[in-house]
C-alpha cells in the first residue's frame, strides 16, 4: 500500500517499484511536498559528469547510495533519492549494468559513446529550439492582421521552414509522403493547441496567410502542374523565334475571306474561326479554320512531351493553366485579329438539306476579321445587318445542319451552363462574376454545329485516306427519344436523355458512328492548343497533307496516348466541376438571405426529393418539393444553408 502527498492510498505491484528510498522512518505523507521541493534544489546534472569522470578512470560501477556519497558527501534519504533520480533520468553518462527489483547498479559509459550521445543531444536541443522558434512564427503570423501577414514565399525561403510548412500542407490535403511528415505535422498542431485533423491544418495555413481563404484543395491534391518549367519555357521561345514553316509552300491564301472567331469574352487562346459564302448555285460553302500549333511543335519534342503529360489546358474560375507555355500559345499558335495566321482550314459545301456535298482539308493562311463573344455575335445576328451577310450564312448553315442531324437520329442535349470568373481570388472576399449561358442560343448553336461539322469532315477524310485518328463514337441504340417527348424541350428533357446515354467509344483505325450527334464519324479537331488528342489529329492530318502515309503515330500508339491523356483529362474535368461548384455555392452564400430563385424540376430522386435546375444560376441541386408538383414544373426556392468548403448547399421550396 502507498500514500501520495494528498494522503490518497492505493495498491501497486512490487514489480512497479523502481526504487525504495533508504533511511525513511515514521513516514508522514504530509512531508512529501517539502521533500520533493528540497530534492529539486539538489538536482544538478553537472554533478553526474564529475562522478562519471572519476568512476570511468576507476572503471567502477555505482549504486544510487554510493553516488550520493560521492557528489553530496552523504547518503541519507534525500541525497539517495536525488542520486537515484539523476541516474534514472540520465541518457548520457551512465547505463544500467544490473537491475534486481527495486535496486539498480549503474556503469559509466565509454568516452566515445558519451561524446556521440552529447553530440546527438546538442543536435536535438538545436532542433527543439528551431521548432519552438517556428511555433512562435506561426503564432505571430496567426495574430497579425491580413495586410501584415508574411508572404507565402517567406515560408519557402529556408529548407527547414519549407519542410515544416510542407508537412502541414500535406496534412491538410491528406497526402503526406512519409510517416515522419505526418508525425511532424501532428506535433506542430499539438504545439499550437489544435486538434490533429486536416481541417485544423487547413485553417492554420489560412490563418497565417500561407493559403488564401478560398484555396483550391482539389488542385493541390491532384498535384497538377500550374507553371511551365524554365526548360520548357526556353524551348518554347526557341520554337517561336527559330522554327521554320515546312508547310509554307502548301498553304493556300484565304486572307480574302471574312473570318469570325467566336468565343467566351475572357478566352486567352483562340483555336478556331469561321467563314462562309453562298455559291452561284445557291449552296452554302463554309470554312472552319483551326489554329495550327503543329506548325511549331513536332511529335516527341520537349514541348510536345510536356503537352502530352498535361493532356489538356485547365480552366478554373480562378485561373487558367495552359497546355503550352503562354507566350508560344498566344503569340505563335493562337488566331489573332487583323494578323496573318497559320491555320488548317476545313472547307465544306452543304447540300440544301444540310448533308455534306464537298469538302477539303488544307494548310492555310487566314486573317481573322472579328473576335466576337457569344453575346456580341448573337446581337449581330439579331440586328440582321446587311454588311454581316457571312455571319447570317453561318447561322443559316447551322440551322440546316441541326435539322439534318436531327433527321439522322441526333439527340438534343442543350441546357443552361454556368460560367464563373473570380477576380482577385487571393482576396478573402473576391469579386465573383457569374454568367449563365443558354446552349440553345443562336451564336452558341452556330459554333456548336460548325465544330461538329468539322469533326465529321475530319473523320470522313481520315477514313477515305486510311489515316489512324482518335475517332469518337457514341451508341444511341438504347435511347428511345419518343419516350421523352412528353417532357418540356430544353434542360428538363436534356437532363433525362443524358441520364440514359451510354459512354463514348473510341477507335483509332476507322470512324465509329456517333449516334447522339447523328453523324457517321467524329474526330475532335478544333482545339489543338487546348487538348492534346486534338493535336495528335493535327499531326496525323498534316503528315498526310505533306504527301505521304508516314504518320507520326500508328493506331496502337494513338490508343496508348489516348489512355493516359483521357485519364488526365478526366481528372481535370473533375477538378473543373468541383471548382465551379465551390464558387457557385460561395456566390449563393453571399446573396441576400431569403432571396427567391426560380427552379425547374428535372426529375425526382426519391419520394418528393427532386433534382432542380436553378434558372438564374444554371446550377443543379436537390430539394424536397410539395405534393402535386411534376417534372418540368417551375417552383421557387431559397437558400437555407451554404458552406462551400464543406460542399454543402441546402434549398427549401417557397410555398
Amino acid at each position: 500500500m502507498v500514500f501520495d502527498q494528498n494522503g490518497v492510498t492505493c495498491s501497486i505491484k512490487p514489480q512497479q517499484i523502481t526504487y525504495i528510498v533508504p533511511g525513511v522512518y515514521n513516514f508522514d505523507h504530509t512531508g512529501l511536498t517539502d521533500f520533493l521541493q528540497r530534492a529539486q534544489e539538489n538536482l544538478d546534472p553537472q554533478l553526474l559528469e564529475f562522478a562519471w569522470i572519476e568512476l570511468l578512470e576507476k572503471n567502477k560501477p555505482v549504486t544510487p547510495e554510493e553516488l550520493a556519497e560521492m557528489i553530496y558527501g552523504r547518503s541519507d534519504s534525500l541525497e539517495s533519492y536525488c542520486a537515484h533520480f539523476l541516474l534514472s533520468q540520465d541518457e548520457i553518462y551512465f547505463s544500467v549494468l544490473e537491475s534486481k527489483g527495486s535496486r539498480s547498479i549503474y556503469s559509466p559509459r565509454p568516452t566515445e559513446q558519451v561524446e556521440e550521445l552529447l553530440r546527438r543531444q546538442r543536435v536535438k536541443e538545436a532542433e527543439e529550439k528551431e521548432f519552438q522558434e517556428f511555433i512562435q512564427l506561426l503564432k505571430s503570423a496567426k495574430k497579425a492582421p491580413s495586410h501584415a501577414k508574411p508572404p507565402k514565399s517567406s515560408w519557402l525561403a529556408d529548407d527547414k521552414l519549407q519542410d515544416k510548412i510542407g508537412s502541414l500542407e500535406a496534412y491538410a490535403i491528406d497526402a503526406w509522403a512519409t510517416t515522419d511528415q505526418r508525425k511532424l505535422a501532428g506535433t506542430i498542431l499539438k504545439s499550437m493547441g489544435l486538434q490533429k485533423t486536416s481541417v485544423s491544418a487547413l485553417n492554420l495555413l489560412i490563418d497565417i496567410g500561407y493559403f488564401p481563404v478560398h484555396v483550391n484543395l482539389d488542385l493541390l491534391k491532384l498535384n497538377l502542374p500550374t507553371h511551365h518549367s524554365e526548360a520548357i519555357t526556353e524551348a518554347a521561345e526557341v520554337l517561336l523565334s527559330e522554327s521554320s514553316d515546312i508547310d509554307a509552300v502548301r498553304r493556300i491564301d484565304l486572307t480574302h475571306l471574312k473570318v469570325y472567331a467566336i468565343d467566351v469574352d475572357e478566352a486567352d487562346e483562340l483555336d478556331d474561326a469561321l467563314s462562309a459564302t453562298r455559291l452561284q448555285d445557291g449552296r452554302i460553302k463554309i470554312w472552319i479554320h483551326v489554329a495550327d500549333p503543329a506548325r511549331y511543335v513536332t511529335p516527341g519534342s520537349k514541348v510536345d512531351r510536356e503537352a502530352r503529360r498535361r493532356g489538356t489546358s485547365v480552366f478554373l474560375p480562378t485561373a487558367t493553366y495552359p497546355m503550352f507555355p503562354e507566350k508560344l500559345a498566344m503569340e505563335g499558335m493562337s488566331l489573332r485579329q487583323g494578323e496573318n495566321c497559320n491555320a488548317v482550314s476545313v472547307s465544306v459545301v452543304l447540300h440544301p438539306d444540310g448533308c455534306i456535298a464537298e469538302y477539303s482539308v488544307d494548310n492555310s493562311i487566314i486573317r481573322p476579321t472579328y473576335m466576337l463573344t457569344y453575346e456580341s455575335a448573337s446581337e449581330l445576328l439579331h440586328l440582321n445587318l446587311e454588311e454581316e451577310a457571312e455571319l447570317r450564312l453561318l447561322s443559316e448553315a447551322a440551322f440546316i445542319r441541326s435539322q439534318w442531324r436531327s433527321e439522322q437520329g441526333a439527340v438534343d442535349t442543350t441546357t443552361l451552363e454556368t460560367r464563373i470568373k473570380v477576380v482577385n481570388p487571393e482576396d478573402p472576399e473576391p469579386l465573383i462574376n457569374l454568367y449563365v449561358e443558354n446552349q440553345a442560343e443562336r451564336a452558341m448553336r452556330l459554333v456548336f454545329e460548325m465544330m461538329i461539322l468539322c469533326g465529321e469532315v475530319i473523320a470522313t477524310f481520315g477514313s477515305q485516306h486510311n489515316i489512324p485518328l482518335p475517332y469518337r463514337g457514341q451508341p444511341q441504340s438504347n435511347i428511345d427519344v419518343s419516350a421523352f417527348a412528353h417532357l418540356p424541350e430544353g434542360p428538363v428533357r436534356s437532363s433525362s436523355l443524358v441520364k440514359v446515354m451510354r459512354a463514348a467509344e473510341m477507335n483509332f483505325r476507322c470512324p465509329v458512328r456517333h449516334g447522339v450527334l447523328g453523324i457517321p464519324g467524329y474526330v475532335q479537331f478544333t482545339s489543338p492548343i487546348r487538348r492534346y488528342m486534338d493535336l495528335t489529329a493535327h499531326y496525323q492530318i498534316k503528315a498526310f497533307l505533306r504527301g505521304g502515309d508516314n504518320f507520326p503515330f500508328s493506331a496502337g500508339e494513338l490508343e496508348g496516348i489516348a489512355a493516359s491523356v483521357n485519364m488526365q483529362s478526366k481528372a481535370v474535368r473533375k477538378l473543373s466541376n468541383s471548382g465551379l461548384r465551390y464558387w457557385v455555392i460561395e456566390f449563393l452564400r453571399r446573396q441576400e438571405k431569403g432571396k427567391k430563385y426560380n427552379a425547374l424540376i428535372l426529375r425526382f430522386v426519391k419520394d418528393r426529393i427532386a433534382s432542380l435546375l436553378l434558372v438564374e444560376v444554371g446550377f443543379q441541386a436537390t430539394a424536397w418539393v410539395s405534393e402535386g408538383k411534376q417534372v418540368g414544373d417551375e417552383i421557387q426556392v431559397r437558400v437555407e444553408e451554404a458552406h462551400p468548403r464543406d460542399d454543402l448547399i441546402l434549398f427549401k421550396e417557397i410555398i
